[in-house]
């Protein structure tokens, strides 16, 4: 499985941006979405099941962040609005081989990795 994630980009604080995230191969799993700041841990933003049926978010981003999938296309995608600063990362997605009907959040659950698409917020 490849994922490629896009969508990134700068935009001013309050604004919104959507990240998408294609699949190759197999895709009937779970995936999830992750951001790294600079000198930080990778941390879990959200995840969806395969079917698009139940998705779980970090408890900081629930009403501003949205997992959706489109399976027809491979694509999951992640919808940010009223952006702040300090959601400034780098964020990927990420596909988790052994989960379809959960909504992994630990970053050790997941087998494959995107390359990251830059996010940045400005004041």
């Amino acid at each position: 499985v490849q994922l490629v994630e896009s969508g990134g980009g700068l935009v001013q604080a309050g604004g919104s941006l959507r990240l998408s995230c294609v699949a190759s191969g197999r895709t009937f799993y779970a995936m999830g979405w992750f951001r790294q700041a600079p000198g930080k841990e990778r941390e879990f933003v959200g995840s969806i099941n395969w079917s698009g049926s139940r998705t779980d978010y970090v408890d900081s981003l629930k009403g501003r962040f949205t997992i959706s999938r489109d399976n027809a296309k491979n694509t999951v995608y992640l919808q940010m609005n009223s952006l702040k600063p300090e959601d400034t990362a780098l964020y990927y997605c990420a596909a988790d081989k052994t989960a379809t009907w959960d909504t992994p959040s630990r970053r050790a659950l997941y087998d494959y990795w995107g390359q990251g698409t830059q996010v940045t917020v400005s004041s």
